[in-house]
């Protein structure tokens, strides 16, 4: 059936049975041993890799194993354990603002709700998303860039012009037990074979249902290269 003719839920039907064959368990990358490490994890994570992010952590949690310990640094206690990731000036003032709140607010514990989490320092939507379905394995599709890419490529989310729109869409199509696992794929697809650039479009399992793969964007790709 060409790409172009199928219905929207039959392509996510063999879309999302594909990846359930290819990637029976997919996770998260980041290291974390509880929600508040998680939190932490994520917030450091903005525009900036798993594989940075993990390298800073083990030191930043073994300093402040909580939230308690981390409402009680300082900028100049923080900032030097995530100089490396990217804005780590703004990310270090999230951090001790988001232990405060969690500590004033929520008795040191990582909410559940998106209403509460968005509260946070450094807590926007896709962040509170991942921590909904990651930590508390509800409901959430937290879009980032591999997401926001891999929908739209794969023809599962059509014209969206925004992170919310494509989340919409996605949650509107993938059944709730489905998203938290969905995100992940999603996410590893788009880091791994689906990239931003140089894309590995030949031998990819979705060739045969990819709007782009069709529209010979991967070969316009590679050949300006």
């Amino acid at each position: 059936m060409p790409p172009k003719k199928m219905t929207i839920q039959q392509r996510y039907t063999i879309i999302l049975d594909r990846f359930a064959v290819m990637m029976p368990t997919a996770e998260t990358e980041l290291h974390y041993a509880n929600p508040y490490q998680l939190l932490v994890a994520v917030i450091l994570s903005a525009q900036c890799t798993d594989k940075r992010v993990n390298l800073v952590t083990p030191a930043l949690f073994e300093r402040f194993p909580d939230a308690a310990t981390l409402a009680a640094a300082t900028f100049e206690d923080v900032e030097p354990l995530v100089r490396s990731v990217t804005f780590a000036n703004n990310k270090s003032r999230h951090l001790l603002g988001m232990a405060k709140m969690l500590l004033d607010d929520f008795g040191g514990s990582v909410p559940d709700k998106m209403e509460d989490l968005v509260k946070l320092p450094g807590v926007g939507r896709k962040t509170a998303n991942v921590i909904i379905s990651v930590v508390f394995d509800k409901p959430g599709m937290a879009v980032d860039t591999h997401v926001f890419r891999v929908s739209a490529r794969l023809g599962l989310t059509v014209d969206a012009k925004n992170p919310l729109q494509a989340e919409r869409q996605l949650t509107e199509h993938i059944p709730a037990h489905l998203l938290p696992i969905a995100h992940h794929w999603l996410i590893l697809h788009g880091r791994y074979t689906c990239k931003a650039r140089n894309p590995l479009c030949e031998g990819c399992r979705f060739a045969d249902v990819c709007l782009y793969f069709a529209a010979g964007g991967w070969a316009a790709e590679k050949k300006a290269e």
